[in-house]
Parts: structure tokens; C-alpha cells; sequence
């Protein structure tokens, strides 16, 4: 059966649809050791070889599902020029293909799921399917009950609205206040920038929940495998299962 190109790559954990199409069209991706660059392409998995950087990408073996605690002051990408700290210290001896799925930036922490089923990532980060992350912020000086209603409806960042979002005051105090946030979109820095419109600067960032992923107990800096129910719940949000 033939597939497209990018849903191949994304299938074999080497990276999302989205990055997949980058990659062809940077000219980084052989088919049969000819390079294409041509999105849309569709290839034999069975008897096509596929290169990407010159070299071969192989079919995975058993899926593998990771959630970290991630820590502030690490990157989440799997590598860095200027050699500054990314979860891979924290994880060694990941299987080949495993990624993290969507944006946590270095300052935050919390739940971050790492797999190489490409499929289940993409679906995962991609707008149509809505998936909720819940963060605790806790922000400079006292959000008052009309900014937090006004978060509700959304915000102007880069001169488009937020989407709707769920707002609970945790703690209020005129020095700072402690913040629940669920919203399902992955712009970037997007919960910091939402506070930063009333002039609310956010001092720490913690994601709680990423589709209904929990941290529970596990403590910054460790990882363990989900359990079989946990990725179950997941394919079935993003219709997989």
C-alpha cells in the first residue's frame, strides 16, 4: 500500500507531518537515492528506501511511550549548537525515533510526553483535534476577576485570538497570584504572552495536565513508560484506538 511521504516519516518517528514537509523541501530526503523534494509524494513502504540526511530510516520496532517530569532551565529538543542542557540528559538511552510531542519552553516544567508513534504525535498537536494542557502560573501582582474572564474569551497575540479558554483563580494577593490555565492550542510561550497582555509577568509556569496526562508523584527530572489504559485514553481522544 502506498503512503505519502510525510506520513511515513511521521509513522517512523524521524519527525511530525508538519517537519516531515520542511525536510523535503529542504532537499534532506532520498527516495531509492534520489533526492525529492516534491511534497505529496507517495511511497511503498515494503520496497522503498527512504534517506533522510543520507541515511536510512528504518521501521520501528515496538512503540514506546515516555512521559517526563520535565525540570525549568532544560530545552525540549533532542540537541542544541550551543550545547545548553535538553531533556536528552535527563533521558539516556532512548530508543531510536522517540520525540517529544509538542512545546514546552525552557523556563516551564511539567508533563511532557516523548513517543515514536508518529501517527498518535501528530494527531496529538494538530489543531482539529483540540487537545486540552492545563498549566498552574503563578504570575506577579493580583489578576483580577475581569482580566480573568477577558483570558476566557481571548486575547489579541500577534494580532489573532486566542481560543477560548478555562481560567481559575487559585490564590490572589496584591504581591502575586497562583493561576489555573486550560487551553488547547500550542502557540509559542502562549500562556505567558496571555498574562503578559495586563502587564502580569509569570514567574513560574507548571504543565499539570497534557491530555489527561498527570505528573501525580513523579518527582522533576524522572520519566517512566505509560501505563497500557494511558495510551488507550490517548488514541482514543485523538480517534486512533
Amino acid at each position: 500500500m502506498l503512503v505519502r511521504l510525510n506520513k511515513l516519516l511521521g509513522q517512523r518517528g524521524v519527525a511530525s507531518r508538519r517537519k516531515a514537509d520542511e525536510l523535503i523541501r529542504e532537499g534532506r530526503v532520498a527516495v531509492n537515492g534520489v533526492v525529492v523534494t516534491a511534497l505529496g509524494l507517495k511511497v511503498d513502504p515494503d520496497a522503498d528506501r527512504v534517506d533522510v540526511d543520507g541515511r536510512p530510516v528504518r521501521a520501528p520496532g515496538e512503540a514506546v511511550y515516555l512521559l517526563l517530569h520535565k525540570p525549568p532551565g532544560y530545552l525540549v529538543t533532542m540537541s542544541d549548537p550551543f550545547n545548553r542542557p535538553t531533556i536528552l540528559r535527563l533521558m539516556r538511552g532512548l530508543p531510536e525515533g522517540v520525540r517529544p510531542v509538542g512545546r514546552l519552553d525552557r523556563d516551564s516544567e511539567g508533563v511532557l510526553l516523548l513517543t515514536n508513534d508518529g501517527e498518535l504525535a501528530f494527531r496529538l498537536t494538530h489543531p482539529r483535534f483540540e487537545i486540552r494542557k492545563t498549566y498552574v502560573a503563578r504570575i506577579d501582582g493580583a489578576l483580577s476577576a475581569g482580566e480573568a474572564a477577558r483570558l476566557e474569551i481571548g486575547v489579541s497575540l500577534d494580532g489573532r485570538k486566542t481560543a477560548p479558554a478555562r481560567v481559575e483563580i487559585l490564590e490572589a494577593r496584591e504581591s502575586e497570584s497562583a493561576v489555573r490555565v486550560t487551553i488547547h492550542e500550542g502557540r509559542k510561550r502562549e500562556v505567558r504572552r496571555m498574562f503578559e497582555t495586563f502587564g502580569h509577568r509569570v514567574t513560574t509556569l507548571t504543565r499539570v495536565d497534557f491530555a489527561g496526562l498527570k505528573l501525580e508523584h513523579l518527582p522533576a527530572g524522572e520519566w517512566r513508560h505509560l501505563k497500557p489504559a494511558e495510551v488507550k485514553a490517548l488514541k482514543e481522544k485523538v480517534k486512533l484506538a
